[in-house]
């Protein structure tokens, strides 16, 4: 069953569930953390319009307790942040990704990478409500209900996908529920860790 209708559930409940209990791993000390790791994270958030930080965010030092998963993510963050689809679609199918997991960390952090890229306020209000909402274009709309047709039945429906092939190409087609899945698989690590927010990022009240 897809999520097409608004979503709506408990904020500060939510936060104090996957967040308020502080987190389950220990980050690793960024004092001793190799440059070429470094490199890797900047390199991403570059892909993101960040900024090289030399700290490294607390998220990346929990996961990097597993370093072969580490640098597998980092490379997949890479590619998608570089990758086919334009960044602005990008961005909504992940804040949408971000509130049907109910996932604060990704949903505040991708709020200002959104806007970034051209999301306006209005917009990553709208995200909130999905694909029924008014106000989207015929383009938007399939995206938005690709999220929620992939994380509700697994499957993208014949007519969101004859939607989204009439604006992209078979390479954008399969890379679109391969992000849609990696930003499900984020937001589970992201709320099983218990992962802090930043002091930046007031999670999923952020608009």
């Amino acid at each position: 069953m897809s999520q097409t209708v608004s979503v709506t559930f408990d904020i500060a409940a939510r936060q104090a569930h996957v967040v308020g209990q502080g987190p389950r791993i220990d980050a690793v000390p960024n004092d001793g953390i190799e440059e070429a790791t470094h490199a890797l994270v900047n390199s991403v958030r570059a892909g993101a319009g960040a900024p090289p930080v030399a700290v490294l965010p607390q998220y990346m030092r929990m996961v990097l307790k597993h370093p072969e998963l580490f640098r597998r993510h980092m490379e997949m963050g890479a590619t998608l942040f570089n990758g086919r689809i334009p960044p602005r679609q990008r961005e909504l199918a992940v804040l949408r990704c971000g509130w049907l997991c109910r996932a604060p960390y990704e949903w505040g952090e991708h709020v200002d990478i959104g806007k970034r890229h051209g999301l306006t306020d209005a917009e990553v209000a709208r995200v909130t409500e999905g694909s029924s909402a008014p106000g989207w274009s015929e383009h938007d709309r399939a995206i938005l209900r690709g999220v929620e047709e992939l994380i509700g039945d697994h499957a993208l429906s014949d007519e969101t996908w004859a939607v989204l092939a009439r604006s992209w190409d078979e390479a954008q087609l399969i890379e679109f529920p391969m992000m849609v899945g990696q930003y499900v698989c984020i937001a589970f690590v992201q709320n099983s860790l218990r992962v802090p927010l930043a002091g930046d990022n007031p999670g999923l009240s952020h608009r």
